[in-house]
């Protein structure tokens, strides 16, 4: 579904990704870890065309994506959740939804119905605007804008981020159920024990750089790199 190979990043002068290669399944949720500022949104703004790479590939579909505006790689079936949420405060919830719909073939449309049955919270508030919802339900709102573009692939960056505890494991079921739905899902985490749970495979960043990479059983046995590159030891 996707690939990145050796993929380079700058802001300006700055080196942010420096070789970045990593893979997502169809249907499997993999997990970018790493503390902060060690290029996990770079790689999100690099896929979805915000950020493009100086060099690398970035392979989405069978198609090389690096260098194409981000409304190309949206209409190829690319959703994205990004950090902040990000969702338009003066429209209501309704309106934030609607003005993203695609309309897809088969099992992958998503609508107001499919939508408003997966965050039923969500129908209760359809005609608030968005900002008047909470923390939560604005992350709610944001989760499916993306998942109203019906995508194949869907790039969630820190979506548990400044959640409650309980808003978090809604969070955490809501991915699961998308991947059960056949979706592709890369996870851009810093809430480790919600990445753990719903993840098939991960890596680690620092530096720019993946410095790990495994199966989240193969992460819990290994304290060492847990301790080193997360900040988190048993």
């Amino acid at each position: 579904m996707l690939e990145l190979r050796d993929v380079h990043t700058y802001y300006g002068d700055s080196y942010v990704l420096q070789g970045v290669s990593l893979k997502v399944g169809q249907g499997t949720v993999v997990a970018l870890l790493g503390r902060n500022g060690m290029g996990k949104t770079t790689t999100i703004c690099s896929i979805i065309g915000f950020t493009p790479p100086r060099r690398g590939s970035i392979i989405f579909r069978d198609q090389d994506i690096a260098h194409l505006p981000s409304y190309k790689i949206a209409r190829m079936g690319m959703g994205l959740v990004p950090q902040g949420r990000r969702i338009f405060p003066s429209l209501s919830v309704e309106e934030n939804l609607r003005m993203a719909e695609r309309k897809v073939s088969g099992s992958r449309q998503w609508n107001l119905e499919r939508v408003y049955e997966s965050f039923p919270v969500l129908k209760d508030r359809s005609r608030q605007g968005g900002s008047l919802l909470s923390g939560g339900e604005q992350q709610m709102l944001a989760i499916s804008r993306a998942l109203m573009t019906s995508p194949t692939l869907l790039l969630m960056d820190e979506p548990s981020e400044g959640l409650s505890p309980l808003i978090v494991e809604e969070v955490g079921r809501i991915v699961s159920e998308v991947k059960e739905s056949g979706m592709s899902i890369l996870l851009v985490e810093q809430n480790l024990g919600m990445a753990m749970a719903v993840a098939d495979y991960v890596y680690i960043l620092s530096k720019g750089r993946v410095v790990y990479e495994g199966t989240p059983g193969e992460l819990e046995k290994n304290e060492t790199i847990r301790d080193t590159h997360l900040g988190l030891s048993a």
